[in-house]
């Protein structure tokens, strides 16, 4: 039996951060086993927010590939791809693009947050369209499901009601996708709010040790405990969230404890949190030296991953012209 299809990406606006990681990319490489599975890098959808060209896409688009790599996305388990090296994608999103009523994009969660917190214009159509893109690059390739979290549901709805106003006019050609729920943890940043690039408190992937570990040292803590001896509360500290991503289950037990009972300070459960991390990020760190060493092979595997998506992304236009008769 083949296995069933999902299909994940990012949107190349920098060197991804733990976050990222802790939220996609590592059950990314998880899913990889189960699923016959699909990563691209979406550069199109950078520009919905980001069009005024300061941007090196290609550039930043090889950056998320090395990360995608280094963090265990096998090009033999998946395929790696940048979106715009598929021209189908933007064939499906414009024929999308003529019977998606308008409505339906105006009620997207995100579209008017987004337009609230970004500082900038944003009211455009490629950014008011951005859901019908999300749904070709889906739905082109027929995709079973798509990992997400409690979070994006609702875009995957979007996607599943594109597909069926589709099949209901033209002929049953796209499969309903599913939305994969996983679990995301979220990491706080080094100021305590969400770990976000636009906040400038993330901590890369790409990150040296040295780098990371002055990150973790000045990290906040729980506000209410100013000295070495006062008892703290762990489930108020940013730093306890990050143990229960990267630490054992001991050492977790261990730093609640000693927390709560002020038998630990915070230099001792930060130093013990970046000990827990280099278990996970030493060998991604290697490996990421080693692909910024040598992009060219990075971008065969880009090419590569491109060549067979458009085999997939071929086949579905295909059908797809049939039954427009187009």
């Amino acid at each position: 039996m083949p296995k069933p299809r999902i299909l994940s990406g990012t949107r190349p606006t920098g060197r991804m951060h733990l976050g990222n990681y802790v939220g996609a990319l590592a059950n990314w490489v998880r899913l990889q086993d189960e699923y016959e599975s699909f990563c691209f890098v979406a550069d199109w959808h950078s520009l919905t927010t980001a069009y005024d060209g300061r941007t090196d896409l290609r550039d930043s688009s090889v950056q998320v590939a090395i990360d995608y790599l280094a963090a265990g996305l096998d090009p033999e388990r998946t395929t790696i791809f940048v979106q715009s090296s598929v021209p189908e994608h933007a064939e499906l999103h414009l024929l999308f693009s003529m019977m998606t009523p308008l409505g339906w994009l105006e009620r997207v969660p995100s579209y008017k947050e987004m337009q609230e917190n970004l500082d900038r214009d944003i009211n455009t159509y490629g950014f008011l369209g951005y859901p019908v893109l999300q749904a070709a690059d889906i739905l082109i390739y027929k995709a079973d499901a798509v990992p997400v979290g409690e979070d994006q549901v609702a875009h995957v709805e979007l996607v599943r009601e594109i597909a069926r106003r589709f099949n209901r006019l033209y002929g049953t050609v796209f499969p309903e996708p599913r939305s994969l729920l996983t679990a995301t943890p979220k990491l706080a940043g080094t100021d305590g709010r969400k770990m976000s690039k636009s906040y400038g408190n993330t901590i890369a992937m790409g990150d040296p040790p040295e780098t990371v570990r002055r990150a973790f040292m000045t990290m906040m803590t729980d506000p209410a405990r100013k000295r070495r001896t006062d008892a703290g509360n762990p489930d108020r500290c940013p730093v306890f969230g990050f143990h229960k991503v990267f630490s054992g289950t001991e050492t977790v037990a261990e730093v609640d404890q000693g927390c709560r009972t002020a038998g630990i300070g915070c230099v001792d459960c930060k130093k013990w949190l970046f000990e827990s991390h280099q278990g996970t990020f030493a060998p991604i760190y290697e490996r990421r030296v080693q692909y910024e060493k040598n992009t060219g092979q990075v971008v065969d595997v880009l090419r590569e991953g491109a060549a067979r998506a458009r085999g997939v992304a071929g086949e579905t236009m295909g059908a797809v012209r049939e039954a427009m008769k187009i």
